[in-house]
């Protein structure tokens, strides 16, 4: 039994979803539901009895205690987080609550649990952090990319109280000698992503007709990995990383978020084209976001080197994989694209034309 936080959200049910197909072990499954926590994503596993799933949040220590008391898990996987840099703006104090507290009270939770293991449940137990590679800050285009000892430079309040949840992890096997693991990865694409981010909100945009919004001049560089890489990825550090020890997972695909918009539209084009024109006749380019980093960049060789593992997928493999599953499921979208999800559109890149 493994116990996994914010797994109804988009990475965290992907890992769900892709841990049973590939080990069968049970999960318990707890989540906030959130806006972007959705049942929907683990409908492929409703009546399943391997996955349990309980409504509730990370903070909440009394749930916690009792979640691992009564299913003694071997191992605890953190996706619970707030991740979206544009709505930390519009309002840290959810980032804050959830990233940094949340983390804090799930750590000294699982601290108690862990404590009292028998000693050889002790020594087998792990605690993995997925964290993100905004921690490390921004890159200028001929430097580096982040490797697991560059210092923390967030920039941003998400970046922020994600480095701060690192550096409790890190603090907590220092002190304590709890078991962890952390992962830093790039940026995720891929099935059940909330259309807030770059790539399903601009698919779901030129369905619709919609302009596809580019902050600045579209030359803000990302790395970009496909989600099931990423869980596949997680899977590997739990069984063999060391503990203490961090980890970045990359997609080995630096692109310039214009580049990502002409690719999406150039796909859709052949899947789905429209009688108005190519789509890529709605790129708009809007106001910059404030303080927004100009390139990220992972350096995933430790991973190939001490656990090898590397992605299986390349970027044009995974966005046409991504292109198709958004085209295959428009109800999905249209319930997760509900009036709170045009508000936050609306709010967010309203003042920006």
């Amino acid at each position: 039994m493994i116990l996994v936080t914010g797994g109804a959200g988009f990475i965290g049910a992907n890992f769900v979803i892709d841990w049973l197909a590939a080990t069968g072990d049970p999960v318990v499954n707890l989540d906030k539901l959130t806006y972007a926590g959705n049942l929907e994503n683990l409908a492929t596993m409703k009546g399943d009895p391997r996955h349990i799933f309980v409504r509730g949040d990370i903070g909440d220590s009394a749930l916690v205690d009792r979640l691992l008391a009564e299913h003694q898990p071997r191992a605890i996987i953190n996706f619970a987080a707030e991740s979206h840099v544009d709505r930390s703006i519009h309002g840290p104090g959810d980032f804050i609550q959830t990233n940094v507290v949340g983390t804090y009270h799930l750590l000294e939770s699982v601290r108690g649990y862990w404590s009292a293991l028998p000693e050889a449940e002790k020594a087998a137990f792990r605690f993995l952090h997925v964290s993100t590679d905004e921690v490390y800050g921004s890159l200028a285009a001929d430097d580096p990319p982040f490797a697991e000892t560059k210092a923390f430079e967030p920039n941003s309040p998400y970046s922020a109280s994600k480095a701060a949840s690192d550096h409790l992890v890190r603090a907590w096997h220092h002190t304590y000698g709890l078991p962890v693991l952390t992962t830093n990865c790039s940026n995720n694409y891929g099935p059940y992503q909330f259309p807030e981010k770059l790539i399903p909100l601009v698919i779901a945009n030129a369905l619709a007709g919609k302009p596809l919004p580019i902050y600045g001049d579209g030359m803000n560089v990302r790395d970009w990995l496909y989600v099931s890489d990423h869980c596949a990825a997680i899977r590997r550090v739990l069984e063999a990383g060391r503990p203490g020890e961090t980890y970045n997972i990359g997609g080995w695909n630096e692109m310039p978020n214009l580049d990502i918009v002409h690719t999406i539209c150039a796909l859709l084009d052949e899947l789905r084209p429209d009688a108005a024109g190519p789509h890529a006749r709605l790129i708009t380019y809007v106001k910059d976001r404030p303080g927004h980093d100009r390139r990220y960049a992972i350096d995933a060789r430790r991973i190939e080197r001490e656990l090898g593992w590397r992605p299986a997928e390349t970027f044009e493999t995974g966005i046409r994989k991504t292109v198709a599953w958004y085209l295959d499921n428009q109800a999905w979208v249209g319930h997760v694209t509900s009036g709170a999800y045009r508000d936050w559109v609306g709010r967010n890149y309203g003042d920006r034309a």
